[in-house]
């Protein structure tokens, strides 16, 4: 097996924004750098929780596809520029809490669900979906095997992905559960499969739903799962065009 990195992707705000990098360098039991540093809890979410917390308490593509057409790009100073095609771009220190980055996201997310409330830090092991420090690897074979069911192109961006890969067959990804692998000079370990929310159904152009994503993965495959979650074993640089190991 020859596989290689073809995208290094971050989500500087959970749920809010895809920022496209060439190189990052991982450090032992922490999620990917800069990736869901962030979070927008809803009004719904309950009050003077720490640590992590799951997904369900922030908004996120699933319950707002609009949100899914957001991209984001970080300064040197930490502050954080949203573009979106219906709205100005705006640019926020999240370390300030502003109520401008609530007044901004408002508009994009449904009126009948709970309003964007507050801004939260992640803790160290970050706000992803999985309860420990993680880092997600997800296949473009796979991503081209579903496009193929569907029909339709899919955008990378649908499955808010940390690696891309490409060199495996498809669904080959979840074969390296439990097993350690090398990329660049990190090394990983792969602890479970990543089951998909309906996210994944809107269009990272649009913002609109428009792909049966969990039907046809379910209907082809007998599941609802795309990508894998691994933890960083031993720190390291990892770029795009590195090769991977399995161990």
């Amino acid at each position: 097996m020859t596989a290689r990195v073809t995208a290094l992707w971050r989500h500087p705000i959970k749920g809010i924004g895809t920022e496209a990098l060439n190189a990052v360098t991982l450090t032992p039991d922490r999620p990917f750098p800069g990736d869901r540093a962030w979070a927008v809890h809803h009004a719904g979410a309950p009050m003077g929780t720490t640590g992590w917390r799951p997904c369900s308490e922030f908004l996120r593509g699933a319950g707002g596809p609009k949100l899914m057409a957001v991209t984001a790009s970080t300064g040197p100073d930490g502050a954080i520029t949203l573009h979106h095609p219906d709205q100005d771009d705006l640019t926020v220190d999240p370390g300030m809490m502003p109520q401008s980055l609530l007044d901004w996201i408002a508009p994009l997310w449904p009126a009948e669900r709970p309003a964007p409330s507050r801004v939260v830090r992640a803790p160290d092991a970050g706000m992803s979906d999985a309860p420990f420090p993680s880092v997600s690897i997800l296949n473009a074979a796979s991503l081209r095997a579903l496009s193929q069911r569907l029909g339709q192109d899919l955008d990378q961006r649908r499955f808010r992905g940390n690696l891309w890969l490409d060199g495996l067959a498809p669904w080959e990804e979840f074969d390296m559960v439990g097993r350690e692998i090398a990329i660049g000079t990190a090394r990983l370990h792969v602890e479970e499969r990543i089951t998909r929310c309906r996210a994944t159904e809107a269009n990272p152009e649009t913002g609109q739903r428009d792909a049966a994503t969990l039907q046809m993965l379910n209907a082809g495959w007998g599941h609802q799962d795309f990508g894998v979650y691994a933890r960083v074993v031993s720190g390291g640089d990892v770029h795009v065009g590195a090769t991977i190991e399995v161990m």
